[in-house]
């Protein structure tokens, strides 16, 4: 009864933050040249679409945020879980939507600390009120970073195995999903077996969400990477 308490007033407390905010944080109409601009920056290739099959958008929601088509920006149930967790001296055990992320990348990089986690609350928010949850999904897949160098995915997907994304196979595509986490740390040239085990775990979301059968994933992980 305490924890449904707690979590009533934290629902209460973050609308009455969002009301206060919304006019005191940027719009998200310059989003799409904000990825641009990201891309440029670091010499990364525009998405342009999401592509058809898109395996690393369908592994990154199963991974990162498998609630991403049902909630509005901010996961409740990821909230309390991560706060939970952080009760329990866990540290920080994320629970960041896709939404917050693209916030993160886009218009408060580097930033940490409650302000700028509430402003990426916000700005998550303004996220869905203003685009698709595909549109969303292709500026997160342009604009995030994959380690070695490769901003955006069709950058990663050339530069990792020389294909387009829509070529990508489950192997590579589950690989890909993974370094997300921790690009430096599971960068499959210098940590084969570190990003090989964080594959797994990807696939095995990926079972737990429908979107592959176990001897799907089996197979997706015994086959060739062809990395590059």
């Amino acid at each position: 009864m305490r924890l449904l308490v707690a979590l009533l007033v934290l629902v209460l407390l973050l609308a009455a933050a969002v009301a206060v905010l919304w006019p005191l944080t940027p719009a998200v109409d310059d989003a799409e040249h904000r990825v641009a601009l990201r891309l440029a920056e670091h010499g990364g290739r525009d998405l342009r679409a999401l592509p058809r099959p898109d395996r690393v958008g369908e592994a990154v929601v199963a991974t990162e945020d498998r609630r991403f088509y049902r909630h509005h920006g901010l996961d409740v149930l990821g909230v309390t879980r991560a706060t939970y967790e952080w009760l329990r001296g866990a540290g920080d055990p994320g629970g960041a939507t896709l939404d917050q992320q693209l916030a993160k990348n886009l218009y408060t990089p580097g930033e940490t600390g409650p302000t700028s986690k509430l402003e990426q609350v916000e700005l998550s928010f303004k996220l869905e009120a203003r685009y698709s949850k595909a549109h969303i999904l292709e500026m997160y897949l342009s604009a995030v970073y994959f380690g070695h160098g490769y901003y955006g995915l069709p950058s990663a997907a050339h530069g990792y195995f020389g294909v387009e994304p829509s070529h990508l196979t489950w192997a590579q595509a589950s690989m890909l999903a993974g370094l997300l986490q921790a690009p430096s740390a599971y960068e499959p040239h210098a940590h084969l077996a570190r990003a090989r085990h964080r594959q797994r775990h990807v696939l095995d979301r990926l079972v737990a969400t429908h979107v592959l059968t176990a001897t799907q994933a089996d197979a997706a992980f015994a086959a060739p990477l062809h990395l590059r």
